[in-house]
């Protein structure tokens, strides 16, 4: 398999990746054959998913606006992937001049584009690093160098908690990364559920079964579990919601069934 010139030497481009999926999902070019042939397998499942990757980035300009408008201007961006047109760093400096962004991913090709994207940008930064370790997050350099914790920060934990098994101990990371926060600090969470998906049940564990050969389990919680991850948090208006549903630009009613497939809810550190 040839190595396309702009793939991190030593990354094993035989394994799928979730980040280079999604990219192939929004239209992206930084994937590989492996993760298109994955990808297509879960679209035989689920057909409309990418409709749910654009409600996802469209839920996320929606919330780094309002984290702006709220006074805001610091942003942790974990398992943030590819960078696509309109991340995070994009969407907060067209509101904000001074908005300072850390992105967070595990995956060598996110994090060398990533890095290629922002260039030297003193008020952006790229750390390779893992949602279930936190402290290596919060102890990086480039965390220390760009943001000010004595200060809010929006924690962003988009379409990634579903990709930690219980087992992993989500939940206490998410803690970890809230206690490290101050009050007026916000987190904003996307997360997969079967109780939302528009197809049957045992058609979406066909999606499930296509990740678990990726080696990145996805995992579907209840309503009540993905409330969970908000401990500590004041629920935004209006709370725990199908993306199109938290605070739409416009009416929702002609909106794809899949952009419905999952939860989203903003949550306020008191």
């Amino acid at each position: 398999m040839e190595r396309p010139a702009w793939a991190p030497p030593g990354i094993d481009i035989s394994v799928p990746s979730v980040s280079r999926m999604y990219d192939y999902y929004l239209g992206g070019s930084h994937n590989f054959e492996v993760d298109r042939e994955a990808a297509r397998k879960v679209l035989e499942f689920m057909p409309g998913l990418p409709k749910a990757m654009q409600a996802n980035r469209a839920f996320m300009r929606r919330v780094v606006n309002y984290a702006v408008a709220q006074g805001v201007t610091q942003f942790l961006d974990i398992g943030s992937g590819i960078p696509t047109f309109g991340n995070v760093h994009e969407v907060a400096r067209n509101a904000s001049s001074d908005a300072r962004v850390v992105y967070v991913d595990h995956d060598p090709v996110a994090v060398a584009h990533g890095q290629a994207v922002l260039g030297d940008d003193p008020k952006a930064a790229v750390v390779a690093a893992d949602l279930r370790r936190p402290r290596q997050i919060l102890e990086s350099p480039e965390v220390a160098a760009v943001l000010d914790l004595s200060q809010p920060v929006a924690l962003l934990l988009l379409a990634v908690l579903h990709f930690v098994e219980d087992e992993e101990d989500p939940y206490t990371a998410v803690r970890r990364l809230r206690d490290a926060t101050v009050p007026g600090s916000l987190v904003a969470v996307t997360h997969m559920s079967y109780d939302t998906v528009p197809v049957p049940r045992e058609q979406a564990e066909g999606v499930v079964g296509v990740y678990r050969e990726t080696r990145s389990p996805l995992i579907s919680r209840s309503r009540e579990q993905i409330a969970d991850f908000f401990e500590g948090y004041e629920m935004v208006e209006p709370g725990l919601v199908s993306m199109p549903q938290w605070r739409p630009d416009a009416p929702t009613e002609q909106e794809d069934p899949y952009a419905f497939a999952g939860f989203a809810g903003v949550g306020r550190r008191a």
